[in-house]
């Protein structure tokens, strides 16, 4: 009969944060395995989704403060190893994707407590490795679009960056709903662009958007800066700029006549099961390729987003599994 180290058994791999700072703060760490509590599961990771918002908590920079010590990550797929109380779904064994909880920590490590409220069904056309890509970036496509623009068919749309990773998504989002839509990119993403749905596509390096729109609807605003600010001429009075980025200008908007808000995507069980029933269905197409690092690179992964290293393009993913 084969046995297993007690010890080995009960602890794991994690990245931990101890202080606040650039990505060489991260620290990769044997710490305990934690145990599911009330509404949460322990999933085995197998793949881990890396996003902006990653490197604005490790810098302190979150939307909300954080107690340290903490470890990074939202996004992830893997399969359930052990429910809390009061979880009914998923059940243990399950092959799942989501996000860990609220505070969109936890997921840089071997195992990971999640909400069993913020996780579903892990997409079967998709590798885990591709479902760890999806939970938050396609989520706040969604929610940008109809739970904050509140965008119905014949309505006209900018989407800022899309070619980005929750841009991808708000495109073919915006074509399925019947928007006419605009979207930014640059010359190489054109085509992509076009593929996924787009009416027209500008180029934001040799074009002005605000040239070539007029009496938009809405702006989805995926890029912040001067983009968004020149945003505001392009909407009808009335219209909505929606940032997943920052909080835009009040008094711009209330000069403009029109509504501006920034927002923190809610991910959802139902949500998730949606997005994963129209990638499933061939409906929507996910992003266009990953960058794959092991869970031990999760420093070079940081690095790529601070522009400190070359960052090819796709959603960077810290991968469980061999590689």
């Amino acid at each position: 009969m084969t046995q297993t180290n007690p010890a080995a058994s009960s602890s794991m791999m994690a990245w931990r944060v101890h202080a606040f700072g650039p990505p060489d703060v991260m620290k990769f760490e044997r710490i305990s395995r934690p145990q599911p509590g009330p509404g949460e599961v322990l999933v085995k990771v197998k793949a881990a989704g890396v996003g902006p918002w990653d490197g604005w908590i490790r810098a302190g920079q979150g939307a909300q403060p954080e107690p340290l010590p903490l470890t990074p990550g939202s996004d992830l797929a893997g399969d359930v190893v052990a429910v809390g109380p009061g979880v009914s779904r998923p059940l243990v064994g399950e092959p799942v994707y989501g996000v860990t909880n609220t505070h969109f920590i936890g997921a840089y490590a071997e195992y990971a407590l999640a909400s069993a409220a913020m996780v579903a069904r892990k997409p079967a056309s998709l590798s885990y490795i591709e479902a760890a890509g999806v939970p938050v970036v396609a989520v706040t496509a969604r929610q940008a679009l109809f739970d904050h623009a509140r965008l119905t068919a014949g309505q006209t749309v900018v989407i800022h960056g899309g070619a980005g990773a929750v841009g991808s998504y708000a495109v073919q989002f915006a074509r399925q709903a019947g928007l006419h839509v605009f979207a930014t990119a640059s010359a190489d993403d054109a085509a992509l662009v076009r593929e996924l749905g787009a009416d027209t596509v500008i180029d934001y390096k040799t074009g002005r958007f605000e040239d070539k729109v007029r009496d938009a609807d809405a702006v989805i605003d995926l890029v912040g800066g001067d983009t968004q600010k020149r945003s505001f001429q392009v909407l009808r009075r009335g219209g909505k700029l929606i940032s997943a980025v920052s909080e835009p200008d009040q008094a711009l908007a209330k000069k403009q006549g029109v509504d501006a808000s920034f927002f923190l995507v809610k991910v959802t069980t139902d949500e998730l099961a949606g997005i994963a029933r129209l990638i499933d269905e061939k409906k929507l197409r996910p992003g266009h390729g990953e960058v794959v690092l092991s869970l031990a690179e999760a420093t070079q992964a940081h690095l790529m987003l601070e522009g400190l290293k070359p960052r090819p393009k796709g959603k960077i993913v810290l991968a469980t599994l061999p590689l």
